[in-house]
């Protein structure tokens, strides 16, 4: 089938629309027509070949829309399903086996390939192959063939531009908080960056009752929206200074660095008190080293962890995010502007210049069934 989806043809490039071809899908996989996609910095990162994915490429790894086909074997979704598209995974190698789908042997297929674990790729331009399975769905247009692993079903009021950050920057951020760190109340953490990542670990740290709470950021503008969901502190990220103030702040027990800027988190490395824990969640660009104080490490009992999608298994966390948005306590619609996808560079722009925390793309009204 002919679908219109946003295509970045060279390194750095704008996205552009443009025509592409879907086959159907194959066993495991259903055939999506999307509603909404989120914009997210690891899209960016593959743009500008951060993450190496093989261009011309169709991106978009937070789809939410309604299924129209199933390949074979698909038995627990129906055409008609509305749901929520996550990362891929196998489902069978031995980190999926055991609860840790982020860390599945074949992600780099799915990440750094944007392929299908056997390489191929689902969507055609022009009748040439084209990377179109990135995160085993590239939701930026409107149909994707996406793989059903860690796909969720979700209910019909919830509005699309909300769902959609839950499958990978609000899960990350909650799950780093919550899951990676099993961070505790009246325990201290700082969160470096305030994109969607970042606030969405500050509003996890307030449901958790960590305190004080500690964001940082260059923004104005989010270090206020920090304190409005939950932050107690904000600070401006003088790498220069910020060791400095956090320890004055009594230190941390837990850091979450979303910038992957070394020098912000080895600023929070060194405020954190024994046995603290360092996760790291930020897209670096190629070959950037975290260069921490050996004996610090050793003597301290510190932690440096990386984490991948907060740790969550898609099909139990995302309910449990969609829970504490119903509640209140994860107020979405504070993070979220939306844009049609024509608009798709100026929601990028938008992003990378701090004015928009999380952009969502608008793609077709399929919310009813």
């Amino acid at each position: 089938m002919k679908i219109t989806a946003a295509v970045v043809n060279e390194v750095g490039s704008e996205f552009v629309l443009d025509e592409c071809e879907l086959e159907p899908p194959r066993a495991g996989e259903v055939l999506v027509k999307i509603e909404a996609c989120g914009v997210c910095h690891t899209d960016i990162a593959a743009r500008d070949q951060h993450v190496p994915v093989p261009l011309p490429a169709v991106l978009g790894h937070e789809g939410v829309g309604r299924i129209e086909a199933l390949g074979e074997g698909v038995s627990e979704f129906a055409v008609g399903d509305r749901v929520l598209v996550s990362f891929g995974s196998c489902g069978k190698c031995s980190n999926c086996e055991n609860r840790a789908p982020g860390y599945c042997d074949h992600g780099g297929a799915f990440i750094m390939n944007g392929s299908r674990i056997d390489g191929s790729s689902p969507m055609t331009r022009a009748g040439r192959a084209i990377t179109g399975h990135f995160f085993a769905q590239s939701s930026m247009a409107t149909h994707a063939i996406a793989a059903t692993q860690n796909m969720v079903k979700i209910p019909d009021n919830l509005p699309a531009e909300l769902a959609a950050p839950l499958a990978c920057g609000v899960q990350t951020g909650v799950g780093a908080v919550m899951l990676s760190m099993e961070a505790k109340a009246n325990k201290a953490i700082v969160v470096l960056g305030c994109g969607t990542v970042g606030l969405s670990a500050v509003m996890a740290a307030k449901i958790v009752g960590c305190s004080p709470i500690i964001a940082v950021d260059l923004v104005p503008s989010r270090l206020a929206l920090a304190r409005e969901l939950g932050a107690s502190h904000a600070l401006t990220g003088d790498t220069a200074t910020l060791a400095e103030e956090l320890v004055k702040l009594g230190g941390v027990d837990y850091a979450l660095d979303t910038t992957g800027v070394p020098a912000v988190a080895t600023a929070a490395f060194n405020a954190m008190k024994a046995q603290g824990t360092l996760a790291c969640v930020g897209v670096a660009k190629p070959d950037t080293e975290l260069q921490l104080d050996f004996n610090m490490l050793m003597a301290t009992g510190r932690r440096v962890r990386g984490v991948i999608e907060g740790d969550a298994v898609p099909r139990e966390f995302i309910p449990r995010l969609i829970g504490y948005y119903e509640q209140g306590l994860l107020p979405l619609e504070k993070l979220v502007v939306t844009y049609p996808l024509a608009a798709v560079n100026e929601a990028v722009s938008d992003s990378l210049s701090g004015k928009v925390v999380k952009p969502v793309l608008l793609l077709n009204d399929s919310a009813a069934p």
